[in-house]
């Protein structure tokens, strides 16, 4: 994964830790919690390896970090499962100081009106 130059500058070696293919695929997914994704995007998107991306899914879903429904997977909804994992902190830490943190009010600002077509599909 690359970083920008100012946190390159920046950062102690200890900050600049390698972080692992299953904890760069948590932060993934976490910086994406509304989505659910296939293994072959995530690499895509993370420019990992889609095998060592499968692999660390199947970690995560044995852990209860990931869901799994036919080739989708999304990160848990579970916040204290997620808190616990220091993996997750850690990745989170990373992606809020290189992206800064969310802003649930700013998200809700862009949210559309209406919700997406596949959250109403079968409800006619």
């Amino acid at each position: 994964m690359a970083i920008d130059r100012e946190t390159f500058e920046r950062s102690t070696e200890d900050e600049l830790r390698e972080l692992s293919v299953t904890d760069q695929v948590l932060g993934f997914l976490a910086a994406n919690e509304d989505r659910a994704f296939k293994a072959a995007e995530i690499a895509r998107r993370t420019d990992l390896d889609e095998g060592a991306v499968s692999t660390a899914l199947t970690r995560l879903k044995k852990r209860s970090l990931v869901e799994h429904k036919g080739t989708y997977w999304a990160i848990t909804t579970d916040e204290r499962r997620l808190e616990e994992h220091d993996g997750y902190a850690r990745a989170t830490a990373l992606f809020n100081e290189q992206l800064g943190p969310e802003d649930r009010d700013e998200w809700k600002e862009h949210a559309p009106d209406e919700p997406h077509p596949s959250q109403t599909e079968g409800e006619e």
